[in-house]
């Protein structure tokens, strides 16, 4: 087992990097069926990250592919207004923006509907992230989700994790499985492929076994012998564990009132990251992690109700608190 790697000194003009598949969603308080109001937004997980990270001052990059038509314009002025970089965005006169349609079906339960296929998002390709890694962030976020959009897509995933990434760029890997996308035998010879080189492996309890074998503690030693200095579980609603070579971390779940659960993983992924880049201890980072899926699932949106640096104490007020 290696000892945990630390990151990089920052060369480029990038904290993190990431790419993926941006689309619009377009929201509904009741069932798709129902004539309930629909509200448009910026939807992704990768870009959920971007925001969620620039939202606490950290430089961050979304690389992908938009439509040329109201969609991408929408979701390219979301972007460029959270103050993310969007030099490696292109857009596509041929191919529709991704949409996704997310029905509150009950109280705690939403369902999805997607209209990604044949997509820009779908046309992303090994150039588009070359060129961007020339900007030498610190971090490279990927996630399960793009290696399964298309074939081009898988190349530009797999390159990316490949010789032309370097050594001094830290990876960070949230699974994210999509079984709407691909079954978990094809994800699992994908995501094992090239998991060993990621620094921080991030999953949920149910998608450890994609790329690793055995009970949790059997799973994250292997991961961490495969060159992880770090492999975080999400446990939702009982929080969350990192493994490293000095064991094991939990953290509760901070108990808040669950208005909207999509986006959570992804907002937890950017509070443990932004702990990394604040050279956070590991357990400060998984907390960090904890507490930004906390105000995602309290809050409406993937990342409409994310904090600023100055907010992130704000839950720890209590409910009914008023600021005034």
């Amino acid at each position: 087992m290696s000892p945990a790697r630390p990151l990089g000194p920052s060369t480029g003009t990038l904290d993190v990097l990431t790419f993926g598949e941006a689309m619009v969603s377009f929201r509904s308080a009741g069932p798709l069926q129902s004539d309930a109001a629909f509200t448009p937004g910026l939807a992704g997980a990768e870009s959920n990250v971007a925001i969620a990270l620039a939202r606490l001052g950290h430089r961050t990059g979304w690389v992908g592919r938009l439509g040329a038509d109201p969609f991408g314009e929408l979701a390219l002025r979301e972007l460029r207004a959270e103050g993310v970089d969007v030099t490696g965005v292109s857009s596509e006169a041929d191919a529709p923006t991704g949409l996704m349609f997310l029905e509150q079906r009950t109280a705690d339960t939403s369902r999805v509907e997607y209209r990604r296929a044949g997509s820009a998002g779908s046309r992303l390709c090994p150039a588009d992230i070359t060129s961007a890694l020339e900007l030498r962030p610190r971090i490279l976020h990927v996630t399960g989700i793009t290696p399964a959009l298309s074939q081009t897509a898988h190349d530009a995933w797999r390159a990316s994790l490949g010789e032309a990434l370097g050594d001094d760029v830290f990876v960070s890997l949230d699974v994210n499985y999509r079984a709407r996308l691909w079954d978990r035998a094809t994800a699992r010879d994908v995501l094992r492929a090239r998991v060993g080189r990621a620094d921080v492996v991030i999953a949920s309890e149910d998608e450890l076994d994609l790329v690793a074998d055995g009970a949790e503690a059997e799973a994250a030693e292997a991961l961490l012998s495969r060159g992880a200095s770090y492999v975080v579980v999400k446990r939702g609603a009982c929080g969350a564990t990192v493994w490293t070579e000095g064991g094991r971390i939990d953290a509760p779940a901070l108990p808040v009132r669950a208005i909207d659960t999509v986006g959570a993983g992804d907002a937890f992924s950017a509070g443990f990251l932004s702990g990394l880049l604040d050279g956070l201890e590991p357990g400060q980072c998984l907390e960090r992690g904890v507490l930004l899926g906390a105000w995602a699932v309290s809050t409406r949106g993937d990342w409409q109700g994310l904090p600023r640096r100055g907010e992130l104490d704000l839950l720890a007020l209590g409910a009914g608190t008023t600021l005034r």
